[in-house]
């Protein structure tokens, strides 16, 4: 595995290690909006992921979605908090202890489950076809009419946040 080095790993171990920089720098920030931009970088590196796996839509959505609309709403949500309420929060040490303890034992478990799983052979499905045209096709005939509805209501709830927000205020 080593002695063959190919542009996929070196694209593999890039992507892998801009989502474990960031998911680091995002724990050890102090200031919220840096911790949202650290987590970009995190999602951007799995859309990298799924480009390598050559699932091209799903990047695009990871990227869209995840990457620029998530980070965005938490900005926000984080604009219209108070900030003091943040600033002033007393250290927790031992929920931090408990949280490393239930993540190592997390990794045990999931390094555990992996070593020990026989995977089939590759080689028995043919590769799949792009099915961003089919996706494309449904979600704009068939489909249309839910997926305006689900804008309009996100975009609602959106507004209806803001009203709230800025009634506490």
């Amino acid at each position: 595995m080593w002695g063959t080095w190919s542009g996929e790993s070196a694209a593999f171990f890039a992507f892998a290690a801009l989502m474990l920089g960031g998911a680091g720098v995002m724990l050890s920030l102090k200031r919220i909006v840096h911790m949202v931009l650290a987590m970009a970088a995190v999602f951007l590196g799995l859309a990298g992921m799924f480009v390598l796996l050559e699932a091209e839509f799903v990047a695009l959505v990871q990227v869209l979605i995840y990457a620029g609309a998530v980070s965005i709403l938490m900005v926000f949500g984080i604009m219209m908090t108070g900030r003091k309420a943040l600033e002033q929060a007393p250290p927790r040490r031992l929920h931090e202890a408990a949280s490393g303890g239930v993540a190592l034992l997390l990794f045990a478990v999931l390094f555990y489950a992996i070593r020990s799983t026989e995977l089939p052979e590759p080689g028995g499905r043919p590769a799949a076809a792009d099915n961003t045209l089919a996706i494309g096709q449904q979600l704009y005939t068939a489909h249309v009419i839910a997926f305006e509805l689900i804008s309009v209501l996100l975009t609602v709830a959106f507004i209806g946040a803001i009203v709230i927000a800025r009634k506490e205020a």
